[in-house]
């Protein structure tokens, strides 16, 4: 939808009182239209797949499916999701690094004042120039594709055929911390699926450990990028965590 028409917004909270406000502040913003409100993940993806919207304010700790399982199921379903602005109260490195690592376009700590979030939904406006169907039929340019592979990677990339192969092509394993054993670490990864994820507990039956010894093989694989990690939120209780194989892995 282009921009002059207005940006459309979905607020996803499972706290009422949050959605009602977040909801004004979206409303009052310039350029901005509130389609919607979900109260879970489940809500979100089903307003996602109707098409329609172009950003969401994503809470991360929602009842039932986590904010970043709804990331990685917005990726993995749609060709061109909407853009997303995380919304939570959660300031731990897991949570934050498993948003930022979906390309989130920002990450608001609450809670916040209206000024914060209509200067970042501003910031967003400013980029917001073209439908998504648009956007990607458009050719791009050198220094936009430079942006996408990534800092220190697009002047590789433009050198031509006579580049030297990225050092990923001949980097060596990385060295296993003490106690760990390259046998088990590949029988944990046989063990984990790319969509599926899977509980220490799930993992340490599968592979016949104990729950500490699955845990330190997966703390490592997940500090190597090779694991991804979720959460899940029941009703009342610490967020069981669940890992799955990160993409391309």
């Amino acid at each position: 939808m282009s921009a002059r028409r207005g940006i459309r917004v979905l607020v996803v909270d499972d706290e009422p009182a949050v959605r009602a406000l977040h909801g004004r502040y979206v409303s009052e913003a310039p350029g901005f239209v509130l389609a919607g409100t979900a109260d879970s993940g489940e809500s979100a993806l089903a307003w996602v797949r109707r098409g329609g919207i172009d950003l969401i304010l994503l809470d991360m700790q929602l009842g039932g499916i986590s904010g970043v399982e709804v990331l990685h199921r917005m990726h993995r379903e749609l060709a061109h999701p909407p853009s997303v602005l995380v919304i939570s109260s959660a300031r731990d490195h897991i949570t934050v690094r498993q948003a930022l690592s979906a390309r989130v376009v920002g990450y608001l700590v609450k809670p916040f004042t209206r000024a914060t979030l209509h200067d970042r939904l501003r910031v967003f406006r400013t980029g917001f120039r073209e439908t998504p169907d648009d956007a990607h039929d458009r050719p791009l340019a050198q220094g936009e594709i430079d942006r996408m592979l990534g800092p220190g990677r697009g002047s590789a990339a433009a050198a031509g055929s006579g580049a030297e192969d990225p050092p990923s092509a001949t980097a060596q394993p990385p060295r296993l911390p003490k106690g760990l054993a390259a046998p088990t670490l590949q029988r944990v990864v046989d063990a984990l699926d790319p969509i599926t994820a899977t509980s220490v507990a799930e993992l340490a039956d599968r592979t016949e450990m104990s729950r500490p010894t699955a845990r330190r093989y997966l703390e490592f694989l997940v500090s190597q990028g090779a694991v991804d990690v979720a959460h899940r939120y029941g009703r009342r209780g610490r967020p069981e965590v669940l890992y799955r194989l990160a993409a391309g892995r």
